[in-house]
């Protein structure tokens, strides 16, 4: 069995890494191993945009790549193939669902966004107010901004058929209890659709333990090309009426993709789970080896991911938004300095050569409770080739 690589060769594994800069930006986009780098390049060598084809050899390739990665995605989320989309990013894919939705429902039924949720899991479930859906919002309770049970009991009804939540909030880091929510959820009758945009990179996500009905995540977050994922649960499959080419079986998932894949991006995808694969030290993908890579992520990420925040909580002149403790909570954490707004600290932090971000980052809800919208917050984010160097420099910069 192939060795799980150390840090160290991990990281050499990643040439945006070599700039000799920290990047701290995780959180907007996750980099990419080199293999997955040449796998997009050799695709477009290779094949320019020729498109799948039941005909030519080179057609035939290309179909049975599209096969490959939905084949693939779906061992990522411990799925079967037939019930996974992807397409051009989790949005899309969202906003599809809901016109789907907005053909199932109509005025009286009722839908429950959690205050925790960036707006892709959030603005195309409030489209359905226009036909006449209502829409709660399952606000978060503060300073932690946790999600308590108790205030989703209060807002579940007869009429709750949607209730949305992250698997980890893209700007405080806060990761709710999925199954106890799920579970809640389907004992009240209802759906519920999970953003695991912002968890995927740091904890494997698995649809079957979970208990969602709908899940979206992105490539591009899990160190692969730009691109968006979308889980069915099987038997809602085909009766989901979402706009699609006339031609489509219902029950097809690949009406909801639209229009011609982007291969060479599938081909990257590819690569970056035979990266996953690899540092699951095993010599094909399956689950097993991704269960495997994800424990070497959380073992390199949990002492990386306390400094961040405890050396945050120890600065007297920052301010950290959300939990302060590591429990149930992935590596990004949102902060504002004394006397300065989040786009004079990032700035700053980039001229010292520590790549943050700020503003809002679409979590529109959370920062708005925090009367912090619009104006935002600074967000570092790590992921499993960030060092406690990295973390050191950025104290170092706001110090």
């Amino acid at each position: 069995m192939p060795r799980t690589p150390d840090q160290t060769a991990l990281r050499a594994q990643f040439p945006a890494l070599h700039q000799g800069r920290a990047y701290l930006d995780n959180a907007a986009g996750g980099l990419l191993p080199q293999r997955a780098i040449d796998a997009v390049t050799a695709h477009l060598t290779r094949y320019g945009a020729t498109n799948a084809s039941a005909v030519h050899a080179p057609g035939r390739t290309l179909a049975d790549l599209r096969r490959q990665a939905r084949e693939a995605t779906a061992v990522f989320l411990n799925a079967d193939p037939q019930d996974v989309a992807l397409a051009s990013s989790a949005t899309t894919l969202a906003f599809r669902l809901s016109a789907a939705f907005a053909r199932l429902w109509c005025p009286g039924d009722e839908v429950i966004v959690s205050g925790l949720e960036h707006e892709a899991n959030a603005s195309p479930w409030r489209e359905l107010e226009r036909v006449g859906v209502k829409v709660h919002v399952w606000h978060a309770r503060q300073p932690d901004m946790r999600l308590n049970p108790d205030d989703l009991a209060a807002l579940l009804s007869a009429r709750t058929r949607l209730v949305a939540v992250t698997a980890a909030s893209n700007v405080l880091g806060v990761a709710p209890d999925l199954p106890a929510i799920t579970a809640q959820v389907r004992a009240a009758g209802a759906w519920t659709v999970v953003d695991a945009v912002h968890a995927a990179p740091h904890t494997l996500p698995d649809v079957q333990a979970w208990g969602a009905d709908f899940v979206t995540f992105s490539p591009y977050k899990v160190f692969g090309p730009h691109l968006g994922s979308l889980w069915v649960r099987g038997d809602l499959r085909g009766g989901l009426p979402w706009p699609k080419l006339s031609f489509f079986d219902p029950a097809d998932i690949a009406g909801i993709e639209h229009g011609t894949p982007s291969f060479e991006l599938l081909a990257g995808w590819l690569a970056t789970l035979d990266y996953l694969r690899e540092l699951g030290g095993a010599d094909t993908l399956t689950r097993e080896a991704l269960v495997s890579a994800y424990g070497h992520i959380h073992t390199l990420e949990t002492p990386v991911a306390d400094a961040l925040l405890n050396g945050l909580l120890a600065l007297p002149n920052v301010t950290v938004y959300g939990p302060r403790d590591a429990q149930g909570r992935v590596g990004t954490v949102a902060f504002r300095v004394n006397g300065q707004t989040p786009t004079q600290t990032g700035l700053h932090l980039s001229d010292q050569g520590v790549d943050v971000s700020s503003g809002h980052f679409y979590a529109v809800q959370p920062l708005t409770d925090l009367n912090l919208y619009p104006e935002g917050v600074v967000r570092a984010s790590i992921a499993h080739y960030t060092t406690e160097e990295d973390i050191a420099r950025l104290l170092d910069a706001l110090r």
